[in-house]
């Protein structure tokens, strides 16, 4: 049995959160862009299956090959690591300066490889823009613009609309990166970090880095976004919502409920039944 109980996996939350807290920018910042860039490629698979199939759902079954793949290798993806690098600051083991620039240098990475995967997509799509958007193409470019404008036109409504989706999917998001370290074999870990990624793809919520891959990308073949409408209409609320969400309802409620307590400490009665001091 490879299981691992949830009192373990507490520890383990706590433990991952000091390693993260640990790394040089330099990491953070290669690690960073790899998950970006994976992350990328994961949704344009995803987006791949569902235009050739006309099944959203295929691309939901295909899309948390992403994420397992950035598990396995231990890289980092600032969307878990607003689960786990508070943990040490909440034990008062670190800093929350260290905690602000763990986010800050991860957010970097993973903007700038899902920016350059983006870029390299594009020119793959279009062939260098000499083609209009087409299929997948257009897909991200439809998508870019629902994500962005499609909530300018609801107003305060959208943002409440895309927060909460941000937060419900890093819930999901999270609890997959948790749910990993309750199993030692890596089939395991594939299936236990499958299973929330799916959930959330499905149901079209707001995560943060993918929405670095999706938006840019679209505007660079087409759509009808400004980089105002992306930051401030998605990017921001995302990703205070997925902040939110992952820390609260993954990071915080597990480890709170799970991790290791002191003994109490059981005072022998005396003779006279009363307990000793």
């Amino acid at each position: 049995m490879d299981y691992v109980k949830p009192a373990d996996v507490a520890v383990a939350m706590l433990e991952t959160g000091k390693r993260k807290l640990m790394l040089s920018p330099r990491d953070l910042l290669i690690r960073g862009m790899l998950s970006g860039a994976i992350l990328g490629v994961a949704t344009s698979l995803a987006f791949t299956g569902a235009v050739q199939t006309n099944v959203p759902l295929v691309g939901a079954l295909i899309f948390p090959v992403g994420l397992i793949s950035i598990v396995l290798l231990g890289l980092e993806l600032v969307t878990g690591s607003f689960a786990l690098v508070p943990l040490p600051w909440l034990e008062r083991e670190a800093s929350a300066t260290s905690v602000l620039a763990n986010w800050g240098w991860v957010f970097i990475g993973n903007l700038i490889g899902s920016v350059a995967y983006g870029a390299l997509l594009a020119i793959v799509l279009t062939n260098m823009g000499t083609s209009a958007p087409a299929g997948v193409a257009l897909r991200i470019v439809q998508t870019a613009e629902a994500k962005t404008i499609g909530y300018a036109a609801l107003g305060f409504a959208g943002l409440v609309t895309v927060f909460v989706k941000a937060m419900l999917c890093n819930w999901l998001v999270c609890l997959a990166v948790v749910l990993a370290m309750t199993t030692n074999s890596t089939m395991g870990k594939i299936a236990c970090a499958w299973m929330p990624i799916f959930i959330f793809f499905a149901q079209g919520f707001e995560h943060s880095v993918v929405n670095m891959f999706i938006i840019p990308t679209g505007m660079m073949m087409g759509a009808k976004v400004t980089v105002a409408d992306w930051w401030l209409w998605n990017q921001i609320p995302v990703t205070l919502g997925n902040l939110v969400g992952g820390f609260t309802f993954t990071g915080l409620a597990l480890y709170v409920t799970y991790k290791p307590h002191a003994p109490t400490k059981v005072m022998a009665p005396t003779p006279t039944g009363v307990p000793a001091e």
